[in-house]
């Protein structure tokens, strides 16, 4: 039998995609807010003083940098609370699981940035009388930060991607939703078609605004 594409279903599946959408936008929004404060920590405690405090950064990062993002999903939702007894809501489960996924890899991005610095302005905030802690606040974060833009908004579109994985506990993200309204209308190439060209979209609009971005700073000049 002959497949016959109908632009119909093609064209009506994108306004029930967007409840969808919404949810994936909330869980890379909010997943990667944490995990840029998770991965800044441990990025710095990666280049600490501290051997205890690199040696947990360390174990963190690789733990998490080692394994499956869809193994990290399926102990965070089905076997920690096993052990625990405390049943984790979809929508926060996938917030976390982004967060620590993401905490991982900003981490390194983060230890990179910082350590790209050249040493002499260190020196210089202290000859001036600045804490070690004041001038990696006031002179090493800022000139650092500004580096981190491109890396971080690769991983802002890879976690975006990432969110798909999350249907397997449940969450209603983008292709949660997909899945539902074929399980309804057994229409899988339009549906699926129409949820590629949403994450597309959504991928070559953040590009394109992290470019405008990087341009505007004049990243990549020293």
């Amino acid at each position: 039998m002959a497949f016959n594409f109908d632009p119909s279903v093609f064209i009506e599946t994108f306004p029930m995609l967007m409840r969808g959408l919404r949810l994936t936008l909330e869980i890379t929004v909010g997943g990667l807010f944490l995990g840029f404060i998770l991965g800044s920590l441990s990025g710095l405690m990666k280049i600490s003083k501290s051997l205890f405090f690199r040696k947990l950064a360390g174990v963190y990062v690789e733990s998490i940098r080692g394994t499956p993002m869809l193994v990290q999903a399926m102990f965070l939702y089905y076997g920690v609370p096993m052990a625990v007894g405390i049943r984790i809501p979809p929508l926060t489960a996938g917030i976390i699981i982004i967060a620590v996924n993401s905490g991982a890899y900003i981490a390194e991005i983060v230890r990179g940035a910082v350590q790209s610095i050249n040493t002499g302005q260190m020196e210089a905030g202290r000859s001036i009388g600045l804490t070690r802690t004041q001038t990696m606040i006031y002179v090493i974060w800022p000139q650092a930060l500004k580096r981190m833009i491109p890396p971080l908004g690769n991983q802002f579109i890879i976690s975006l991607k990432d969110t798909s994985l999350l249907m397997v506990i449940g969450v209603g993200e983008l292709m949660r939703t997909g899945q539902e309204i074929t399980s309804v209308n057994f229409r899988a190439f339009e549906v699926y078609l129409a949820v590629a060209v949403v994450y597309l979209a959504m991928t070559l609009t953040i590009s394109a605004l992290m470019k405008r971005l990087e341009k505007k700073l004049n990243v990549g000049q020293r």
